[in-house]
């Protein structure tokens, strides 16, 4: 008996000693942005000096690979990445999926996914994509990667072997579901989380995980760009920049590897705090709730008793309104952003698949598709039997509903179109992100006048928020703060006006009287703009405060109460009259999608982490 407990431990300390003799060294290479200033030449700099190196064994790159996610810049990056001789693996950042013109669908498409896992010298590397995709608002690790972390993780039961968790940001408030990844990485022996996004060398401590945020590879101010090897050796992880002179700079940060035990660990980590259902329960309640097992990227409409919507599997599906229960599913390829809309028994969508969809209402079947040169992201306004919807490949298109016949094509749109059109006076008017806002013909297509906001840089366009019309007036808010009036018969700007502290962004709304152009700040106010000024003048304004906010969705009304949709998951009812807050709820920790008001006592929301909720009130 005492000679095999004597071999067991000697087993034990061999196989201890032979994990922990495992050496090894990795590239760490992050936030290259091709299609920047200098991101081509920088990657083709650190791909030609790793190439040089005869002692690293892969290379990992974690997000923002590209500026703005477009088709061009992935291929541009795929095609300097396939000159390396080392195996590399890759994740998109905020970068690649928030302003991209394919609806972050290209990435799978030309790197092969938007996740990796792999095992070497006896750890597990598992990386995941960040989002947000489309919609501003922090990070989101979306709910199918999360899906597909379960997969991983049942398929490699073993919670011994070290694991290195890779994302694009910091694990922690930056994103909204920062603890369904950790709670999830946890549960195994996880040793080492890093990320890219802040530009920077730094160590973090995430809930006990040792974290590194490593360096972009762009040059910035320097004449040039950077990465870092990390040396896996003898229980500790170090890390050392490498500048693509070939010069190594001391190590920076050495990392102590080892089984945390995070099964023991006792602590109350901060979790996104739900009390404020509690506060309000007399005042709202929850109908029905449905979790998706994808993202939630669109709005909804009602046709009778469906609630119709779409999810980032591709997927568009009806709801039961009155218990939630799916009815039916219509599979597209590709991921789907836009709000269907429906009319006489057709619902219109357009998906990142390169094709806008009619389909029936009642039953989810084919009536029709239109195939475009590019992915479709704009929401469809439907007037009088007309569908009017903007793509990605510069053309806004005017299909009749009941057959996808075309009535009429624009092709003169700069940049993409991920907006819903609104209609006034005849006139169909977006914007686009190429700094594009466009006032057409309802009828004949035609341009009746362009404006644009003077930005060369077009994270600033007018693209995200749904136009306000009213008195003769456009309204739009865009990125850059400023709130902008323009005559709705030629476009000439009446008033353009950034106000600080009022740091206005692209969500806004009409108010029931007309009196008010709702827009909420950045700060997390709600202010009422004279629809009738000569200047931004704030007419009205609410006691709802809430903090740093970024969400595009729109501020909606039933006349009565004003609705405020959030990028982490509360809605607030506010009093029209008195701006007074007169509950909220919070959903979840996502951002809130554009949300529909049903009546006087009825409101059904989403989030991008996948739930749907129907709230009495």
């Amino acid at each position: 008996m005492m000679k095999r407990t004597y071999s067991i431990i000697c087993t034990l300390i061999f196989a201890f000693n032979f994990l922990n003799a495992q050496t090894f060294k990795f590239a760490h290479v992050t936030d290259t942005h091709v299609g920047g200033a200098t991101g081509e030449e920088d990657l083709r700099r650190t791909v030609k000096d790793l190439n040089t190196l005869k002692d690293i064994d892969f290379v990992i790159l974690s997000g923002d690979i590209t500026e703005f996610g477009a088709d061009d810049e992935l291929e541009l990056a795929k095609r300097i990445l396939d000159s390396l001789v080392l195996p590399w693996y890759v994740i998109p950042g905020n970068h690649d999926g928030n302003w991209s013109e394919n609806g972050a669908n290209s990435f799978r498409r030309v790197f092969g996914g938007e996740t990796f896992f792999f095992k070497h010298k006896g750890f597990m590397f598992l990386g995941t994509n960040s989002g947000p995709n489309m919609r501003m608002s922090p990070g989101q690790i979306p709910r199918e990667n999360l899906v597909w972390m379960d997969s991983i993780f049942n398929a490699n039961p073993d919670r011994n072997t070290p694991l290195i968790y890779i994302n694009h940001y910091p694990q922690d408030s930056s994103l909204n579901n920062w603890f369904e990844a950790l709670d999830r990485v946890k549960s195994r022996n996880v040793q080492l989380a890093f990320c890219g996004h802040g530009h920077t060398n730094k160590v973090y401590d995430w809930e006990g995980i040792p974290g590194v945020m490593g360096r972009s590879n762009l040059r910035a101010k320097s004449e040039f760009g950077g990465y870092n090897i990390v040396t896996i050796d003898q229980g500790k992880a170090t890390y050392q920049e490498r500048t693509v002179e070939g010069i190594y700079l001391d190590p920076w940060a050495v990392i102590a590897l080892k089984n945390h035990h995070f099964e023991l660990d006792k602590t109350k980590y901060p979790r996104p705090n739900y009390t404020v259902n509690d506060k309000y329960a007399a005042q709202v309640a929850v109908d029905w709730e449905f979790q998706d097992a994808s993202d939630i990227g669109a709005g909804m409409s009602l046709y009778k008793n469906l609630l119709i919507t779409a999810n980032t599997s591709g997927e568009i599906f009806a709801l039961d309104s009155k218990t939630g229960e799916k009815k039916w599913s219509f599979k597209t390829g590709g991921k789907v952003y836009a709000t269907p809309a429906t009319w006489k028994g057709v619902a219109v969508v357009g998906s990142s698949d390169h094709h806008i969809y009619g389909l029936d209402a009642e039953t989810g079947l084919l009536k029709w598709k239109v195939k475009t040169e590019k992915e479709v992201l704009g929401s469809p306004l439907i007037h009088n039997g007309t569908a009017y919807i903007g793509g990605s490949d510069g053309v806004f298109r005017a299909l009749e509903v009941m057959t996808g016949k075309q009535k009429w094509n624009f092709n003169g749109v700069k940049g993409y179109v991920s907006t819903l059109p609104t209609y006034y006076q005849g006139l169909i008017i977006f914007g686009s992100w190429g700094n594009g806002f466009y006032a057409l013909n309802a009828k004949s297509g035609a341009l009746e006048w362009e404006w644009n906001n003077g930005h060369a840089n077009r994270m600033f366009s007018a693209a995200a928020c749904y136009p306000v019309a009213v008195n003769n007036t456009i309204f739009v808010v865009a990125p850059d703060r400023f709130m902008t009036a323009l005559n709705a018969k030629d476009g000439e700007v009446i008033w353009r006006e950034k106000k600080d502290p009022i740091r206005v962004r692209e969500s806004m709304g009409l108010s029931a009287n007309h009196k008010y152009v709702y827009v909420k700040t950045m700060d997390g106010d709600l202010l009422g703009v004279s629809t009738k000024g000569r200047e931004m003048q704030v007419s009205w304004k609410s006691s709802l405060k809430l903090p740093y906010e970024l969400t595009p969705s729109a501020v909606a009304t039933n006349g009565k109460i004003v609705f405020v949709p959030s990028h982490s998951g509360l809605l607030s009812a506010v009093d029209a009259k008195s701006g007074a807050v007169l509950w909220q709820y919070k959903i979840s920790n996502g951002m809130v999608n554009p949300m529909l008001v049903l009546g006087n006592k009825e409101i059904v929301c989403s989030t991008m982490d996948g739930k749907i909720v129907k709230l009495k009130f």
